[in-house]
């Protein structure tokens, strides 16, 4: 019973919180949803109960879904306390979102500078990436050109463009935003194409082809 009550206080105060994000008065979302401004009223006051065929129009009305009006889930875990996930030599991982969602933000640490790829061996994959430099430089490897990202600036490309990132002139910490498809190729393994290889992954173990510790070490598409 006392859940029930909390929920119906919930869904009012939702109600009337979105009702004034978007400036409306009682009578203009009444007008929206077909109900009376005194019926609305009461509504979001608790003095009548709300009936299923009221929340319908209102949810319409409002911007939202009928299930987001009603959701129970529980916002207590609210704080992500994430862990270090060195499992790539050369690049540190700490994941800042759930593992649900279209967007995945993680904070990546590139340990060490390394010399730009060979074209044939940057990646690509479907979507787009962004990243910012919170520390040291970055270089972006994009297609023909490559560029360098100093902290407090931010990149953004489509990833069909062959492309790698890596450190320049010493480690380099990021904060990236990948999709779906970007956190498969640069946090799972995945590298252009599916390749299992580490330098066209970009995680190399810092050896070069002549065994010079210049080779990768931070991702490809």
């Amino acid at each position: 019973m006392t859940q029930d009550v909390d929920l119906d206080a919930v869904v009012r105060s939702r109600i009337r919180s979105l009702r004034l994000a978007r400036g409306w008065s009682l009578d203009a979302l009444a007008a929206r949803c077909h109900l009376s401004p005194s019926t609305l009223s009461r509504i979001e006051t608790g003095h009548r109960r709300i009936a299923l065929d009221q929340l319908v129009p209102l949810a319409r009305a409002l911007g939202t879904t009928l299930d987001q009006l009603v959701d129970t889930a529980s916002d207590a875990d609210v704080v992500i306390r994430p862990v270090a996930d060195d499992a790539r030599p050369g690049m540190t991982a700490w994941m800042l979102t759930r593992d649900h969602g279209p967007r995945t933000v993680a904070k990546l640490r590139i340990t060490r500078p390394t010399r730009p790829l060979p074209a044939d061996q940057l990646g690509v994959h479907p979507g787009h990436d962004w990243f910012t430099v919170l520390t040291g430089t970055a270089r972006l490897q994009l297609g023909d050109r490559t560029l360098l990202v100093e902290p407090g600036e931010a990149a953004e490309f489509s990833t069909m463009v062959p492309h790698a990132i890596s450190a320049y002139d010493g480690p380099v910490e990021l904060l990236v935003i990948l999709d779906r498809d970007g956190e498969r190729a640069h946090l799972h393994g995945a590298g252009g194409g599916g390749s299992e290889d580490p330098v066209r992954d970009g995680v190399g173990d810092g050896a070069g082809p002549a065994g010079d510790g210049a080779g990768p070490a931070g991702f490809t598409g």
